[in-house]
This record gives C-alpha cells, structure tokens and sequence, in this order.
C-alpha cells in the first residue's frame, strides 16, 4: 500500500511551470528523501500534498483518497520556514498542537518529548525565550506530538548542530519504527544517503531520479576513485581521462572517462604521487546531483 500517490500532477504561477507531470508513490512505513536545487518544485510539491496549494492538474491521493479541502489529521508537517507562537510556552504550545490533531494520552507525550530532546527545565518558558536550536526541536514535537501517520519534514536538519541533529534522526527513526511514513526535504546529502529507503530527485520541475540508492548508482556504474596522495590535488595534473574533480582537501573524488580503464588511471597516479588511500565507487549521491544540476556540467555535456 502507498501511504501518497501522486499522479500527473502540475503546478503554474504565471509563465513558470513549477511543477510539471509528476507522478510519484511512496511505500507506506518507508522514509523518502526529497532532494533538488533551490527553486527545483520540492516545497510545491509538498505543499499540494498539504493541501495549501492545489495542482492545477493531476490527483494527490493519501492512503488511497483524495482529501482536497479537508483537514489532513494523520498527517504532521514541518514547513521550511519556522513559525511559533512567540508568548505561548513550551508546554502550552505543544498543548495546542496536539489538540488541534485529536492528540491522545496528551500529557504524556509531552512530558515524553520534552525529556527525550533535554527541553524538561523549558517547559514553563515562553518560546521567545528559546535559542533558535530549541525552538526548532520545539517545532519538530509540535509536528509529531500526536505521532501521525505521514510526516512531512521540509529541511528538518537545518540549522541544527551534530548532537541536535541526531536527536532528530533517531527520533524519525523511532517513528518509522512504529509504522509512520516520513518524507523529508533536504540539501544534505550524506543525510538522504544514510537515512532513505527511497530518494527522489526533482529538477526544474521534473523528476530526474526517483528510487532507491543503489538503484540510482547503478545507473551511473563504477566510474568514481576516491583518493588520498602527499601531493593532494596536483598529483592529477596532465593525466588524461580525468572528467572531474572535486577537492576535499584531505581526499579528493575523481570521475573516470567512460572509456579508461580505472586501474590504469590509478597506476599513472601511483607513479606522480605516493597513494595513502583509495577506494574505486560508485558515485556518491551528491556527485549525481551535481552531474544533473550542475550548469557547468551540462554546458560539458555530462549530465
């Protein structure tokens, strides 16, 4: 069963087609990870599943039905842009929330975030009082408090420092566990490649990608060298079949003309620069996402 559908579905303001045909499923119980440049359709997106915005064609469907004009109470949303009530408390503003979705065993779930995200001696505090970190955790237990069944996070790790973030981790973690469906917007990266069953990608308004990980590398087959040498990035100059670089300082990522062979490539390496550690990969996902993105990249005619 999909827990939302999505079918050929369109999004126009004025001239600009922000959304265009999509179509899309998401497994029930899984965690889909929404990626795409900034401006790509991924808020609109969302928001049409939302009900904020409505497709001008197309059906979004939710376990099964259509829910336009109705209130969307198995679903919980974090939108991108933050918002609080800033004089309410902690404890009163999750109060709120939860009732607003029918919430059961209220005050206990409120207790149980609180002290799950260390936010207990906050409790009694007005939210203008919060750092920006705490009123983003404060946010997110608004959005789940009622542990919906679809959780929509719009870059839910913005912001957030290391510890902060695997707070949140674990608790979508948690949640899926238990049988919601979570679909999170973001820009990280390494984020969608460690926490998605599913990632799609959308690209000027149109899916470019759309599966799980390994099916999406396999696309791009074996054609990446990931490498560390003394001499860092220099030790590539004047080596031929090289398409791209892209230098991390410490390590950099190579990609492999189709026609080279790579261990012919890493042997012409080996003999400019002492090799202190490799790995011959797939792509990463932010390597595909820079090959489609990229403007550079297409004007070169590689995405």
């Amino acid at each position: 069963m999909y827990a939302i559908e999505i079918n050929n579905i369109t999004k126009t303001f004025g001239k600009h087609k922000a959304v265009d045909d999509l179509s899309l499923s998401v497994p029930e119980g899984s965690i889909y990870g929404f990626i795409g440049p900034n401006g790509s359709g991924k808020t609109t997106t969302i928001r049409m599943i939302m009900n904020i915005l409505y497709p001008d064609s197309g059906i979004v469907r939710i376990f099964g039905s259509e829910h336009i004009g109705s209130r969307l109470d198995d679903v919980g949303y974090l939108p991108e842009e933050r918002g609080l009530y800033k004089k309410m408390k902690v404890k009163e503003i999750l109060n709120f929330h939860a009732e607003l979705k029918n919430g059961q065993k209220i005050k206990q779930e409120i207790g149980y975030w609180l002290k799950r995200f260390d936010l207990e001696k906050w409790a009694d505090k007005k939210v203008e009082t919060l750092s920006k970190g705490m009123s983003q955790k404060v946010q997110f237990i608004a959005t789940i408090i009622d542990r919906p069944k679809i959780i929509i996070l719009d870059e839910p790790f913005s912001g957030l420092d290391p510890i902060n973030a695997d707070i949140i981790k674990s608790a979508i973690l948690e949640l899926q566990a238990e049988g919601s469906t979570v679909i999170f917007s973001t820009h990280d990266m390494s984020m969608a490649e460690r926490m998605c069953d599913y990632i799609f990608m959308i690209h000027k308004g149109k899916k470019v990608l759309d599966g799980t990980l390994s099916a999406i590398q396999d696309k791009y087959g074996s054609d990446t060298l990931r490498i560390q040498t003394e001499n860092g990035v220099s030790a590539y100059n004047d080596i031929p079949g090289i398409e791209k670089i892209n230098d991390y300082g410490q390590m950099q990522e190579i990609r492999i003309a189709p026609d080279i062979d790579i261990q012919e490539m890493l042997k012409k390496i080996m003999s400019k620069a002492k090799v202190t550690k490799f790995e011959i990969t797939k792509p990463s996902l932010n390597d595909i996402f820079i090959r489609i993105a990229s403007p550079e990249e297409k004007e070169v005619g590689h995405a």
